[in-house]
């Protein structure tokens, strides 16, 4: 199998060395060959984007490689449900996952099992953050709290007399201190558009 590495640490000063040695050692016992290596350093694990992560999936979908060894989750994705979508996208391109401290590998029956016990408790949480998120604005529309944002009023005659004057839509927006959409709207009303 051709295998890909992935390491991270949080501060610049701090070395992947260990997770790099671990890894060979296990790619090694396996029979996997490593094609390709990516390390995140003095990079935040909390971090959305992650150079060598961006990197690493845009090779994924590329077919460089069949199989990620990461050290630990935790060094790959920053929270179950970033973890869960990885490795779906992981497994719609064929990917195998593994884990070297979980000693989880997505390519075993075990590794499986635990993929699919993660995803059933991604979809619970969802299910029970939304079914929080609608009590909340049932509750809160119960005790007439008014939901969404709260109209603004702009006089589009002010609108149009600045316009006239030869003012841009956004210096008229920044001014009024007012959405651009908004300026448009009522600059429209104002013109009969």
């Amino acid at each position: 199998m051709r295998c890909a590495l992935y390491m991270r640490v949080s501060t610049g000063d701090q070395k992947t060395d260990m997770q790099r040695r671990e890894l060979v050692e296990l790619c090694s016992r396996r029979g996997w060959e490593i094609v390709a290596e990516y390390a995140d350093i003095g990079v935040s694990g909390s971090k959305d984007s992650r150079p060598q992560l961006n990197r690493l999936m845009a090779d994924a979908h590329k077919g460089r490689f069949n199989v990620i060894a990461v050290w630990k989750f935790d060094r790959f994705a920053r929270s179950v449900s970033h973890l869960l979508r990885a490795l779906e996208t992981f497994q719609s391109l064929g990917i195998e996952f593994c884990s070297y401290s979980e000693s989880i590998d997505t390519s075993s029956a075990y590794g499986k099992m635990v993929f699919t016990i993660l995803g059933a408790v991604a979809e619970l949480e969802r299910s029970l953050t939304a079914e929080r998120v609608k009590a909340g604005m049932k509750s809160a529309s119960a005790r007439g709290v008014r939901l969404g944002r709260r109209a603004v009023q702009v006089d589009a005659g002010e609108v149009h007399r600045r316009r006239a004057a030869g003012q841009t839509f956004e210096s008229i927006a920044k001014e009024l201190r007012v959405s651009l959409r908004t300026v448009y709207r009522n600059s429209r009303r104002q013109i009969g558009k």
